[in-house]
């Protein structure tokens, strides 16, 4: 099983660190790793309100979106709310995801954001 990481145009950041086609299936396997991701593929959006999109408990949120981030799957920048705070922001960093089966071998393509 192997993982194809395609470049997006006019990328200059350092690679997402290379996942095996069995641990992508993996994380994507668990119905609360989909949830969170598709909240943070939907808009930015902060932890608590990860939790609340995904409907799961803001510990389950955090928990996947730290496995999400060391995948490179989700990026994360902080932000300054206007009463001061710094509040962390999560976004998708992968934009397309593909798994073929070529002769009994597994094969999964991820493509990023710029």
């Amino acid at each position: 099983m192997a993982v194809r990481q395609q470049p997006s145009h006019g990328r200059t950041e350092e690679p997402e660190p290379e996942l095996s086609a069995e641990q992508l299936l993996d994380l994507f396997g668990d119905e609360y790793t989909r949830r969170v991701f598709e909240a943070v593929s939907e808009q930015p959006r902060g932890g608590r309100a990860v939790a609340e999109a995904a409907d799961v408990s803001r510990a389950t949120a955090y928990r996947r979106l730290n496995q999400l981030l060391e995948a490179g799957l989700v990026a994360s920048e902080y932000q300054i709310a206007p009463d001061g705070h710094h509040r962390k922001q999560f976004a998708a960093s992968a934009q397309h995801l593909s798994v073929s089966l070529d002769d009994g071998d597994i094969d999964a393509a991820v493509s990023f954001d710029c």
